[in-house]
């Protein structure tokens, strides 16, 4: 995603408190619930390879696409010459690899910045076009109904590490009409030792999805529907329900 490179050198002080380790245990026990006995995973913006080191320690060999070539730079270098890590320049709606994986997954909202219908069909393609037949396909996404019932707020979050001091203000803009929300960043990152600051300022647009959607873009681009659920929880999604976690296969040929 384009709308990262300017900050990508702070996003994992931005991100440190997700549970990056949680999260993959999780796509984990849904993969060996689902197609057990699999070792190779695509991921599709794979940002700075957070997710991909937790995943390459429960056993899997994981290559990485993103658009930006900051994340690519820092994910390579905490990979440290790893040969189970890989890590490419792509698009998730253009990419073509030509070899194709037991898992293909996407995460952190990447489907939600698809925010066109021609986008989304292109990711799912994409997706469809790298997943063996019998594989699995998972990713989440901002979930319609719990967008509407719990409106998407301004949010202010302030970190800090031995360098440098980051406030970001979140002021979101909902347009329903369109099933997006603008969400208008600053950032403000603050040098410790010479009182320099640098201000940020992006818009990341985020479509919310609702399932029946989800499962005519899923059919268009050849997979089969396998499950929803909330994210990080194995309950289904109802109307509170913010992340949407998706499950999907190419089915086998006979």
């Amino acid at each position: 995603m384009s709308v990262f490179n300017e900050y990508a050198r702070y996003y994992d002080l931005l991100y440190r408190d997700k549970d990056y380790q949680g999260e993959a245990e999780y796509i984990h026990g849904l993969i060996q619930a689902h197609v057990p006995a699999v070792h190779s995973i695509l991921n599709l913006g794979c940002g700075s390879g957070r997710h991909d080191r937790c995943l390459l320690d429960l056993g899997y060999t994981v290559t990485g696409v993103d658009m930006s070539e900051e994340m690519l730079i820092a994910a390579r270098a905490e990979a440290a010459g790893n040969s189970s890590l890989e890590y490419l320049l792509g698009d998730a709606r253009t990419v073509r690899l030509d070899k194709t994986f037991d898992v293909v997954i996407s995460l952190f909202h990447v489907m939600s910045y698809q925010v066109t219908n021609a986008d989304l069909k292109a990711a799912f393609v994409t997706a469809s076009a790298h997943l063996k037949p019998g594989g699995l396909f998972l990713f989440d996404c901002w979930y319609g109904p719990g967008v509407l019932s719990d409106r998407p707020a301004r949010r202010v979050k302030e970190l800090e590490d031995e360098a440098i001091r980051v406030t970001r203000i979140a002021e979101p803009v909902l347009h329903p009409n369109d099933n997006v929300v603008d969400v208008n960043y600053q950032v403000s990152i603050s040098n410790k030792s010479t009182g320099e600051v640098k201000d940020i300022r992006e818009t990341h647009r985020m479509r919310y999805l609702f399932l029946p959607e989800i499962l005519g873009y899923l059919e268009g681009a050849g997979f089969r529907y396998r499950f929803s659920t909330r994210w990080l929880d194995t309950a289904a999604p109802d109307d509170m329900t913010w992340y949407l976690c998706c499950g999907a296969s190419v089915p086998q040929t006979t």
